[in-house]
């Protein structure tokens, strides 16, 4: 929950000039609250970078005030949607079934959902690593094979999201293998896996160079367009 109209564009107006001066090696996606989808939608229409929302209802329409729908997002040509980030499921209380729901939503949408996964500071001192991980991705492992291959898969370890701690591109690579024999069980191993948590300029490389990490999910570090393009650029 950042940003206003006035300090995005400065922000929007680098990320457009700086893909424009380079060669974009994957899909970079920019995530923002709904009020300014607007903006970033007249922002980046022509910039080779697409975006989405941080949130969407599992409703379609009707008597649910204050939610935003898929075809909401759509009518802001939104591509990508996060789900279930790790905010979402401690302080508002979502669940593994009700993000499933808005999955299943998104998908019928056409929108690719960005599914966030991981464990808290305690579960992982307690070794429950891949115990929270398995739990969170077997509604989304349910789904018929032809939807869970259109889906991304986000490993964030909530321990190192804004606190400055980083797994290890190893510790990350542990878990991010983990979760790709979850996914080949269901003939799905090619879904995308990104690791979020704390990913910088100075890390990314490393973290990249891990078999299993196919990208990144950005938090602080995209609040700075020079930082947010150098990890695209890696």
């Amino acid at each position: 929950m950042n940003g206003s109209l006035e300090s995005n564009q400065p922000l929007l107006q680098q990320l457009v000039a700086g893909a424009g001066h380079q060669t974009l090696k994957s899909d970079v996606v920019v995530c923002v609250p709904h009020p300014y989808l607007s903006q970033v939608q007249q922002a980046l229409q022509v910039s080779g970078i697409t975006w989405g929302a941080q949130n969407m209802s599992a409703f379609s329409h009707g008597a649910y005030t204050g939610e935003v729908s898929a075809d909401m997002l759509l009518d802001f040509g939104c591509q990508w949607v996060l789900l279930g980030h790790s905010e979402r499921r401690t302080l508002f209380s979502e669940s593994d079934v009700d993000v499933l729901a808005k999955t299943k939503a998104a998908l019928a949408a056409g929108i690719t959902p960005v599914i966030c996964i991981g464990e808290t500071e305690q579960e992982y001192s307690d070794g429950q690593t891949e115990a929270v991980v398995s739990r969170q991705l077997q509604p989304i492992l349910k789904l018929a094979p032809e939807l869970l291959k259109k889906v991304v898969i986000a490993y964030e370890p909530v321990w190192a999201i804004g606190t400055g701690k980083s797994a290890t591109p190893e510790q990350a690579q542990k878990v991010h293998a983990y979760i790709r024999g979850l996914l080949a069980q269901h003939q799905a191993e090619a879904v995308r896996v990104l690791y979020g948590g704390s990913v910088n300029a100075d890390n990314v490389q490393a973290l990249f160079s891990m078999p299993d990490i196919d990208g990144a999910l950005v938090g602080g570090a995209s609040l700075k367009a020079v930082d947010f393009l150098s990890i695209a650029a890696v």
